[in-house]
């Protein structure tokens, strides 16, 4: 008896039929279509690097993954969602430095390849690249039966980004007395899914759409502010929550953290978990998906033009002197 590679649990046709599929349902032109060598179907993504209105171009990237909330994903059978949480884990990273994204690439790994599950998820991952103005440029799709199982994948995403390095936020160009200003999240993101789930184990269903909404996109709005020069520096908050903060200070500074009203669901979770605030404030993002730094004179054209775009804004502090002039950044809360 013979066994092939299909009787052995990996459908190569299967993988072949899902390119397809993508190379032939998306109408739209992709962002940086004109950069565009080649993409899809190939063995390598070929991107022309043509910027002459970038005096010093520096390249920047960034990887992510959308961590346990895969395991809700699969649970409820929706994945559209977390293909945005991908695209935006990474490119609300990239955006800190004040990069421009170009281009994503995805991959996703599965037991068993499903072709609605894994459409689902592309065209999460679609709709969410052209949202940001970045190509989705390649991937690669992984059946590997024995690793996962059931309905268990997992899903990992890489961009790149360009910036003139003379341009480049962070912590260099942070003013002792700028304004910390927070930009509100859609809800829990893509953090802290470990703990989320045991605690609404019970009733999970009730809460399926809060817990699946996905991350929002900031670089439109982190790109329209730089390029009116209102920003010094930006954080992403994900793992870790007010902790990404002091990654975006310069030494000897740090910000004591204003209190601002949480989103319900956050009050929700400290409810059932008993943790403290600084214990929540170090876990998840207690509704702030970013922190712009920001000098007070332009506070309040930042916050109107946030407010513009659709997202809340919170005072979460100011940039004030540390322990000493080497001291490590750090946030008080």
């Amino acid at each position: 008896m013979s066994i092939d590679y299909k009787s052995a649990g990996v459908d190569v046709e299967a993988g072949d039929a899902l390119v397809d599929w993508l190379q032939a349902t998306d109408t739209r032109q992709s962002p940086h279509a004109d950069k565009l060598i080649s993409g899809i179907g190939g063995f390598a993504a070929v991107f022309r690097m043509r910027f002459p209105e970038i005096k010093k171009p520096a390249l920047v990237s960034s990887t992510d993954g959308v961590g346990t909330k895969v395991k809700l994903a699969s649970h409820f059978g929706i994945y559209n969602t977390v293909g945005q949480d991908l695209v935006a884990m990474c490119v609300n990273d990239l955006v800190c430095s004040g990069a421009r994204p170009l281009f994503f690439l995805d991959y996703y790994a599965t037991g068993k390849l499903e072709q609605q599950n894994a459409r689902s998820f592309l065209e999460g991952v679609r709709q969410a690249c052209h949202d940001s103005d970045c190509a989705l440029i390649g991937g690669e799709t992984a059946e590997m039966p024995g690793v996962y199982h059931g309905s268990d994948f997992d899903c990992a995403g890489f961009s790149v980004g360009i910036v003139d390095e003379d341009n480049m936020l962070g912590p260099e160009r942070v003013k002792m007395g700028a304004d910390v200003i927070g930009v509100s999240s859609s809800g829990f993101h893509s953090n802290g899914f470990s703990l989320l789930r045991k605690l609404f184990d019970e009733d999970l269903d009730v809460w399926r759409d809060r817990l699946l909404r996905p991350t929002h996109l900031y670089p439109r709005l982190v790109l329209k502010l730089a390029s009116e020069n209102l920003l010094q520096a930006v954080a992403h908050i994900t793992g870790g929550g007010m902790e990404n903060i002091p990654r975006i200070l310069p030494r000897g500074c740090r910000v004591r953290l204003l209190d601002w009203s949480w989103p319900d669901e956050f009050i929700e979770v400290q409810d059932r978990s008993g943790l403290s605030r600084v214990e929540m404030l170090k876990t998840l993002n207690c509704g702030v998906g970013l922190a712009l730094i920001v000098d007070p004179v332009h506070s309040d054209r930042v916050r109107r033009l946030c407010e513009e775009m659709g997202y809340k804004t919170f005072v979460l502090g100011a940039v004030e002197p540390g322990r000493g002039a080497g001291a490590e950044p750090e946030i008080v809360y």
